[in-house]
């Protein structure tokens, strides 16, 4: 028998918690019995369970808030995949989360069937946000870069190679499919997005796209 998708959901709202663990549980081959109301019970459960696949965080949270916790449950359980689940739609917040280490970002007003879905893609190496809140993070980043210069990519040291998989991974390509398009190993499609994390001290592909459009990489 295969072994179940693991999902936690850090969230102090029960009767949100609830329908979304119902949701989850529901979902072919995904299992959600980590359900906590706060980061520091997440964390408790960490030292001494076994680290969940994916994590649905909220941000307005008792005690720590969920993107000041992102980079703890990072270090904690570097494969998991957090997406913010908030009611939060404010682009720096935004920008904050994905820089953070945040694989998707969206809003509670989403529909089970787009939780779902949020859920599969990052599972499947994607990167999903609500549509509101896409649009919000690409007006931003127009708003920002509107009347400045682009920076130089030597500033980063970004490689022409690099800017092709930073453009491609914005269009919302997985590693295969990048690797298709290019006609390279998925392999060296890895080497290459480790390197971009590295150099734009980004943990997520959402970061490394996010942080290349607010900086005009691409």
């Amino acid at each position: 028998m295969n072994q179940k998708t693991e999902i936690w959901l850090v969230e102090d709202n029960q009767l949100f918690a609830n329908s979304v663990q119902r949701v989850i549980n529901r979902m072919d081959g995904m299992s959600c019995d980590g359900k906590y109301n706060s980061v520091e019970k997440a964390f408790a459960a960490m030292e001494s369970n076994n680290k969940p696949d994916v994590i649905l965080l909220d941000v307005q949270l008792p005690g720590m808030d969920g993107i000041t916790a992102l980079s703890h449950f990072k270090a904690m359980a570097p494969e998991a995949k957090i997406i913010i689940l908030t009611v939060i739609d404010d682009s720096e917040k935004i920008f904050g989360a994905l820089c953070a280490g945040a694989s998707g970002y969206m809003l509670k007003s989403s529909s089970s069937a787009q939780i779902a879905d949020a859920i599969e893609q990052v599972i499947d190496g994607g990167a999903p946000m609500t549509p509101e809140v896409a649009r919000k993070v690409l007006e931003s980043f127009t708003k920002k870069n509107g009347n400045g210069d682009a920076r130089q990519n030597h500033e980063y040291d970004i490689t022409p190679r690099q800017r092709d998989i930073l453009r491609l991974m914005a269009d919302g390509l997985v590693k295969k499919e990048i690797a298709d398009v290019l006609g390279i190993s998925i392999n060296t499609v890895s080497t290459h997005m480790q390197r971009v994390y590295e150099k734009l001290h980004v943990t997520t592909n959402t970061g490394a796209v996010a942080k290349a459009l607010r900086e005009k990489l691409i």
